[in-house]
Order: C-alpha cells, then structure tokens, then sequence
C-alpha cells in the first residue's frame, strides 16, 4: 500500500477529494469497457494533482477495479436495487478503501460522498457507514467464498486450483491480487523481470535474423534487439500496435528493429530462412492479473478454446519460417494448462522435427519440455516458456 493511501490520520497530508473524483472517473470508464492501463495516463496528466495524490488515484483505481467482486459483495448487503453505474462506482471506491485500505472512517465515507453524484451522495453515505460498521464489528470476517474473498471469477480460480494443484493455484491468486513490482532494464524500458527472463532465454546472438510474430507493444523484440547487432522483425497484426513498437524502439535508438504490419498466422517473410522465432502469443493473461486489474473481468472460460486455436496458428507460421539449427520460442503470461503444457504436447506430436532445449533453471519450475514460473515464485508474473531446435543445420548461421 502507497502512503497515499495510509496518509490520513497519521499526521500526513491527506489526499485531496479531487484525487477521489479522478479515481471516480477512471472507474466509471473502465467499467464501461476501458481497459485501465490506457485510460488513467490520460486522466491523471489533465488532473493537475501532486505526484503523491496521482499515487493515491493509480492505487484506488487498480486496487478498486481488482477487488470489485469483494467491493460489490461488502455493499449488496445494505442495497434494496443495484444502483447506476457512477454510483455503483462511487460505492466500490468507498469500500475499497474502507475494507483493503483500513482508512479511518470518517475520511474513507465523506471524501468518497463529496465526489459521488448529487441524487444519491445520501444513499453512498447510509450504505458506506453501514459497511465501515460491519467491518469494525468484524475484525475476521466470514466471507461467502475464496471467489468473493480474492476476487476474481469462479471460473478462474477453480481453473488455476485444478491446473497448478489447489495449494499453489490458491497462493497465485493470492500473489496476483498484491501490486505489480516495477522492474526497468538497464536501457531505462519498464518491463517485468519474467518477460526479461524470456527474452534473455531466446538468446539471440550476433548477427542473427530473428522474428517477433507478436511483437507488440515491443518489450521483447527491442530486449532482443539490444542484446546485440542482430536484426529483429517485429510483427503486429493491428497497425496502431505496430506504431507503439516502432516508437519504443526509436526511443531506445534501435535502428536493428524493423517493425511490419503483419498478421502472425501468415506473416511475409521468407520459409526457413529465420536463426530465431519467438511467438509471445495472444492467451488468457491469467499470469498477469496483478499488472491488468481488469482483464479478470474481460476474460471468460470459453474464450480460451479459440486463444488456444490461435496459438497453434502462430506456431505453424513460426515453425515455417525457422531454418534448420534455428530456434523456435513459445512463451505465454498465463498459468492454464491447455495453453502451456497441452500446447508443448501438441508440439510435440505436430512438429517432432523440433527437439527440446534446456528450460530456465529457478525460480522457473519444469513443465512439459518447458518451464513456468508462477507470480508467487519471484514476484513476478506468471510465465510460460518452451525453446526447440529445429533438427539439421548447424547452432550458427554460416
């Protein structure tokens, strides 16, 4: 928890109700589809707040739109109808804080009742005092279920409890549900460690030709690409992604990357003729709940049969276009088994042309011919990562 969050109280400067107002806002946007990542920057570079208040408005907004299930249960309790969507917002805002905050009361509910809307700044008030009494009279509380108390879907955490074994599914979830570490290479790229892992264990060597099939928003291509004088095809299907790629490599002065619009599946580059070809695919992001708040909201059990049908695409692409002694690299940010170890499987059977390569070594765990790390492992988050050689060739282009 940032200081923000605590200041009230304890003879700090507490944050100003506008900072709650911005927090407000940005809720109400990502609950209407926003995703949160995207619209807060915006938000807070127009506020006009201090450095310490836009800390605060970050942690309200990630913390409030990650425990939204646990919000909406600690307030349902004391409503006769489910409220709009600006005051349901204002009313996960207050108990966000109330509850995962532990701000006095007094502050948590007037602050969070300036900013709600006019017609119902009586009914926030009446249901947040309510929950800021239940919590004081209920140090332990006896919440419904694991899905509400860490609040995700039921789906997702039977899911990772089945596919990890309940004991280390139980505490990814919990990993998952603290803030996100913020990690810098030494170019100055903000990027997870577990994402640096990956493209470190691609090992891409002098001179090499290597493809990113899903390139963007380009931390591992230009990772890949600063590791050496190596020239990095970076593929985005979507043109605005491919922009971000191109932009991040011209900030970090990578004149060895070239970023191509192109769909992954079916890419124009040329058979056989790439040393390295990474597909970071497109999955359910369940290894990475603690950088994205919302996307435990965005994705659903049934989306995850046609992310796996898409990776299996990328992957015959990619094996196209490896050249005999190449390297192929899957790697996903998610924790299901069918878009980890049943895809190596697959691979396996489809591709037997392709031999295993050493997995990472700890804090990565052996999975298949892979390795995953889990968020709880390292404080990072959660990874899959499979190398195979294609046969025939040599290690090194001639």
């Amino acid at each position: 928890m940032g200081d923000a969050g605590r200041g009230v109280g304890d003879g700090r400067a507490a944050p100003s109700p506008s900072a709650r107002r911005v927090a407000l806002e940005a809720l109400v946007r990502v609950d209407g589809g926003a995703y949160a990542n995207l619209v807060l920057p915006g938000l807070l570079a127009r506020s006009g707040l201090s450095g310490q208040d836009r800390n605060f408005v970050t942690e309200l907004v990630y913390g409030t739109t990650r425990m939204r299930r646990a919000c909406d249960w600690l307030v349902d309790r004391f409503l006769l109808r489910d409220p709009d969507a600006r005051t349901r917002a204002a009313l996960r805002l207050g108990a966000y804080q109330l509850e995962f905050l532990a701000t006095p009361a007094h502050a948590a509910v007037d602050a969070t009742v300036a900013v709600a809307p006019a017609r119902t700044k009586g009914l926030v008030n009446a249901v947040l005092r309510r929950v800021a009494d239940d919590r004081a009279a209920n140090a332990e509380r006896p919440w419904p279920s694991d899905g509400v108390r860490l609040s995700y879907p039921d789906w997702v955490v039977e899911r990772l409890e089945h596919d990890l074994g309940e004991r280390a599914g139980r505490a990814a979830l919990e990993a998952m549900n603290e803030p996100a570490e913020v990690s810098t290479r030494p170019d100055g790229y903000v990027q997870d460690r577990a994402s640096q892992w990956v493209a470190e264990a691609v090992a891409v060597r002098p001179h090499e030709l290597v493809a990113d099939l899903c390139a963007a928003p380009g931390g591992k291509a230009t990772a890949m690409a600063g590791a050496g004088p190596a020239l990095v095809v970076a593929c985005d299907a979507r043109a605005s992604r491919t922009g971000l790629v191109a932009a991040n490599a011209a900030r970090l002065g990578l004149a060895n990357l070239a970023a191509v619009v192109a769909d992954g599946t079916s890419p124009p580059l040329r058979a056989g003729s790439f040393d390295r070809v990474l597909v970071d695919a497109p999955c359910s992001g369940l290894g990475v709940l603690r950088r994205r708040p919302d996307a435990r909201w965005r994705i659903g059990p049934g989306d995850i049969d046609g992310l796996v049908a898409l990776q299996r695409r990328l992957l015959a692409a990619a094996a196209a276009l490896v050249r005999p002694g190449g390297v192929l690299a899957y790697s996903v940010c998610t924790l299901t088994t069918a878009e980890t170890a049943d895809i190596d499987a697959w691979l396996a059977t489809e591709y037997p042309r392709f031999e295993a390569l050493a997995a990472p070594g700890p804090p990565w765990q052996p999975l298949g011919r892979g390795a995953r790390v889990l968020p709880q492992a390292a404080g990072t988050d959660g990874m899959f990562l499979v190398l195979l050689r294609r046969e025939g060739g040599s290690a090194t282009r001639p």
